[in-house]
């Protein structure tokens, strides 16, 4: 694999974000874990109730990097805003998004692909924009600052959301000690672009910071061939050709090489509240 850090490597962008499949078992195996934080898409709504002027007459409300689409559907079922715009990069994952909104009654809610660089919306058209776990996958996360307070409306309201460097350090761990990755502690953190960190000080240039929050979420897989769901497509790791993608046969190794028995990680969630130059009008 290459040395470049997954997330800022261009070339690897269709390997992890072109099925997504893999991508809904790996954060179904994550979440299965979970045993203690809160659902990030409930408390991003808690938080734009609790920070905007106006959450029961919200306008437009945009969500980057939304992937699969999960937090831009709670928008809006809970916050029942004019219309929800769903923006990511993956074409396979906006496909499964909008499969999704379709199974589901409420307020117009529609994806697009595109460039969180370059945001397809006109200035000041935005009542909320969310930028949940995506920033670290840009190389510059303060041009996307900088487009968010371009998109911003008065008084409107950002919601950043991403992890702390040493995420799931515990999993590098088993990786290295099982032989998989031997270097698996050594690699630099995904999230070193935006993280827990660094996030509030990268918003301050472009958006004045409301508040800040850090929150411990606690995950514990129950076994080897729950860990191997999360670890086959983990884009950190440099596992051999056959088990990457294959959590049978990463389940199996780890069987042969390793007691089995659960597994407890964690991650620092960091949520940042910013609102344009200017504050409240």
């Amino acid at each position: 694999m290459s040395g470049i850090n997954p997330f800022l490597d261009p070339a690897r962008q269709t390997e992890l974000y072109g099925h997504a499949s893999r991508l809904a078992e790996r954060s179904s195996a994550l979440m299965r874990a979970k045993t203690s934080g809160r659902p990030v898409p409930d408390t991003i709504v808690g938080l734009v109730r609790d920070h905007h002027e106006r959450p029961d007459r919200l306008g437009l409300v945009l969500d980057l990097g939304c992937g699969r689409g999960t937090s831009s559907l709670t928008l809006a079922e809970d916050l029942r805003p004019r219309r929800v715009v769903g923006l990511d990069a993956s074409p396979a994952l906006l496909e499964q998004a909008r499969q999704r909104a379709r199974r589901l009654p409420g307020p117009p809610v529609t994806f697009h692909q595109g460039d969180f660089h370059r945001l397809p919306v006109s200035a000041g058209s935005c009542d909320v924009v969310v930028a949940a776990f995506c920033l670290y996958h840009s190389p510059c996360p303060q041009s996307v600052v900088a487009e968010i307070g371009r998109a911003l409306a008065p008084g409107g309201l950002a919601v950043l959301v991403t992890k702390g460097l040493d995420s799931y350090r515990e999993m590098d761990q088993l990786a290295a000690t099982a032989g998989l990755d031997p270097r698996a502690e050594q690699h630099e953190s995904l999230y070193v672009s935006a993280h827990s960190g660094n996030l509030a000080e990268l918003v301050t240039v472009s958006l004045d910071v409301l508040a800040e929050e850090h929150e411990e979420h606690t995950f514990t897989f129950d076994d080897h061939d729950h860990v191997a769901e999360y670890l086959a497509t983990n884009p950190k790791y440099d596992l051999a050709p056959g088990l990457y993608g294959n959590a049978a046969a990463l389940a199996a190794t780890l069987h042969e090489l390793l007691p089995d028995g659960p597994l407890t990680t964690s991650s620092v969630v960091t949520f940042v509240l910013a609102q344009s130059r200017g504050g409240r009008q």
